[in-house]
């Protein structure tokens, strides 16, 4: 092997905290200063906090669980180890394509948030550079609309943020991993509070971003925002795509999973609720609509920091943040697959890194050309761009699939002493783990499935078939 680097078997992290700021990194993206805030506050604020918390319980904890105890038996990549898993357990050598199916998700979802977190890393720039102060919010939207129109300029971004995820993968497990996160996530945590202490000083509108959060109105907890909650709370935790499998992997033997898990959990949702109580009364203050996906960040954010005191240094600051969480989760996509390469080909890590970040980069074109190039519907797939169709079938179909086969091999199919002696609960709690493992998480994800992919289409067919 080239450069004769161990195999992934016989690296750990150095200390327990490490694999839960390297996962919680995973775990905290975009989806975290955006999208859980929002829904939050349009879906019953305080009860709706509770039943992400029930899910998290539920659905989160368990498959999390499962993955990275499937992980540290596992001891190589996710596609060997579940090879090796199944053979060790009498199955069938078709539960290894969950491996597969998981770097191939991550290859897909790397594609497009590339792309979308380079224009956090332009943001980031032209904050700083005072690009946006005085700004009206009409002005702000054409330099958003402006920047998704130029499909050189989404290149660029797109291929400074591949590199800086290449940069940190080749340089190894401790020296990349294990040293960015122990770097990153410290930061992303300050960076944070002081964004959060700049709202609470500028804006003046602190309590109403709590009343929009926190305000307990069970009266708006409609049955879609149960599974608005339900859906978050699996997909927040990076499940179903095998990059906690594969950081599982280099777990420490003795380090504790299930409080490493909860660990992790905690981090994740700490830093959803603090962004939100960040974010919001920054928006309020501006008397703009706290209006949810991209829009939120790159136009009614931005104008709100373009029109406070001190607005271009704490805007650069929030787009800094965006950028580390962002990068803090790439990572974790790209590992898996580089893991495989290295274990099973003689080629070095940086040469492996090279060539798979390179074909995410290619891939990834095809969602710079969607904003642009290809948004017209000659170009559409099923009516969908071609970054709305990847985006669909990521999040829809093989995440969820992921996470349902991968709770269903812990609880079914992999030896139950095995499985045991990883988790190291009691017997009570290893139990009821096994239960919700085996039976509500995988109907909790079955019930995502039906309402995201089949319901929510099979109406939209029998409404136009109405009419």
């Amino acid at each position: 092997m080239a450069d004769q680097e161990a195999a992934p078997s016989a690296q750990t992290w150095t200390h327990r905290w490490t694999f839960v700021l390297a996962a919680a990194g995973s775990a905290i993206g975009l989806g975290n200063l955006w999208k859980f805030p929002y829904i939050t506050g349009i879906n019953g604020g305080g009860a709706f906090v509770l039943v992400y918390l029930v899910c998290i319980a539920l659905v989160g904890i368990p498959i999390m669980m499962a993955e990275t105890a499937l992980g540290r038996h596992g001891r190589h990549s996710p596609i060997n180890s579940m090879r090796e898993l199944a053979r060790e357990s009498g199955a069938s050598r078709w539960w290894g394509m969950v491996g597969w199916m998981g770097a191939f998700t991550g290859f897909l979802i790397l594609s497009f948030y590339s792309v979308v977190a380079g224009w956090a890393i332009a943001y980031t720039l032209e904050m700083f550079a005072g690009v946006f102060q005085g700004m009206t919010p009409a002005e702000v939207g054409g330099n958003f609309e402006s920047l998704l129109g130029d499909p050189v300029k989404l290149t660029i971004w797109h291929t400074v943020f591949m590199v800086m995820t290449g940069v940190v993968i080749a340089r190894g497990i401790h020296k990349g991993l294990e040293s960015s996160v122990r770097i990153m996530m410290p930061a992303l945590f300050v960076l944070l509070l002081a964004v959060l202490g700049y709202s609470v000083v500028e804006s003046g509108h602190f309590m109403e971003g709590v009343n929009f959060m926190f305000a307990f109105n069970p009266e708006d907890l409609s049955w879609d925002a149960v599974l608005a909650a339900m859906g978050h709370a699996f997909f927040t935790l990076s499940l179903g795509m095998c990059t906690i499998m594969a950081y599982g992997a280099y777990m420490p033997k003795k380090a504790s999973i299930s409080r490493t898990v909860g660990s992790v959990v905690v981090l994740d949702t700490f830093i959803a609720l603090v962004a939100g109580l960040a974010i919001f009364p920054l928006v309020f203050a501006n008397n703009m609509e706290p209006g949810g996906g991209p829009g939120l960040l790159f136009v009614t954010l931005t104008s709100a920091f373009a029109n406070l005191p001190g607005g271009q240094i704490f805007g650069g600051i929030f787009f800094l943040l965006v950028v580390l969480a962002a990068l803090s989760s790439s990572i974790s996509l790209v590992e898996p697959t580089v893991a495989w390469v290295i274990e099973r080909f003689p080629v070095s890590r940086a040469a492996a890194t090279s060539v798979y970040c390179a074909l995410v980069w290619l891939f990834g074109l095809g969602t710079v050309l969607s904003f642009n190039e290809w948004s017209g519907e000659s170009a559409q797939i099923f009516g969908m761009t071609f970054f709305e169709f990847i985006d669909y079938l990521t999040a829809n179909i093989t995440l969820p699939l992921g996470g349902l086969l991968i709770a269903v091999f812990a609880g079914w199919t992999m030896k139950r002493s095995y499985i045991y002696k990883e988790l190291n609960l009691s017997l009570g709690a290893f139990n009821l783990w096994r239960a919700m493992c085996r039976v509500i998480a995988p109907i909790c994800v079955v019930v995502i499935f039906y309402f995201s992919t089949i319901e929510e289409p099979l109406m939209e067919l029998l409404g136009m078939a109405g009419q």
